[in-house]
């Protein structure tokens, strides 16, 4: 296959790669982040919106809630958002990307500092991430869910939204394990993690132990993972 390169994308294409390593992102402060410490740094904004719910699926497993991601136009798994535009501030960036890429009502939604969940710097990238986070009502997310369909981006920069499994099933791994075998753009997994925690949409020992179980499943198929033989 002939590479045809980055084109206008060359100068974004570091930022969300596949691979990140959680140790590569330092927690700051919001007001850290802000500040002239890291002026000269790229800013970029995510936002986590999610519902409650506890319905129980198949008598066996609490639902616990909703949470929206989404699949990039680069086959990555990450939250609504991008890099914070000349002449914006982070929270007017993620309300922005929030209205393009899902459509979003900002007469009803739109976030404000409040929301703020985390931030992280990336020294290496000289890169800062401010991750933001909205509780609304389940059949709010569900609107939300449709309304999709009709966002600017849909089709182009973004694919299509998607519902992290919040539960874990019988065998220790399907379920939010296995939604953490995915790839992810950036940090964007620890960023799931963090919101989980932070709404505590799911215990800390239970997140933990869906961590672990990845992990555990990753180590022990990282010599099959992804190998097919197309020809076969």
């Amino acid at each position: 296959m002939t590479d045809i390169g980055w084109g206008k994308l060359q100068a974004y294409e570091a930022y969300g790669r596949a691979g990140d390593k959680k140790e590569d992102f330092d927690i700051v402060s919001y007001e850290e982040a802000l500040s002239d410490k890291y002026a000269s740094f790229r800013h970029a904004s995510h936002s986590m919106l999610f519902a409650r719910n506890d319905a129980i699926l198949w008598e066996l497993y609490n639902c616990r809630g909703a949470v929206l991601m989404q699949m990039r136009f680069d086959g990555l798994l990450g939250f609504p958002g991008g890099l914070v535009d000349p002449g914006e501030n982070p929270l007017q960036a993620a309300n922005r990307e929030l209205e393009e890429e899902i459509g979003l009502d900002m007469q009803k939604f739109k976030l404000s500092d409040r929301d703020h969940v985390i931030s992280f710097v990336n020294k290496s990238k000289t890169l800062v991430l401010h991750f933001y986070g909205r509780e609304v009502t389940l059949p709010q997310f569900q609107e939300i869910e449709l309304e999709n369909l009709k966002a600017p981006d849909y089709g182009s920069e973004t694919l299509g939204i998607v519902r992290p499994p919040l539960f874990t099933m019988g065998d220790g791994y399907r379920g939010l394990p296995a939604f953490l075998s995915n790839s992810f753009a950036g940090n964007a997994r620890q960023e799931l993690l963090i919101g989980l925690q932070h709404y505590k949409l799911l215990p800390e020992d239970e997140i933990q132990k869906a961590v672990n179980s990845w992990l555990i499943f990753q180590q022990q198929n990282k010599d099959t993972i992804g190998v097919t033989n197309l020809e076969n």
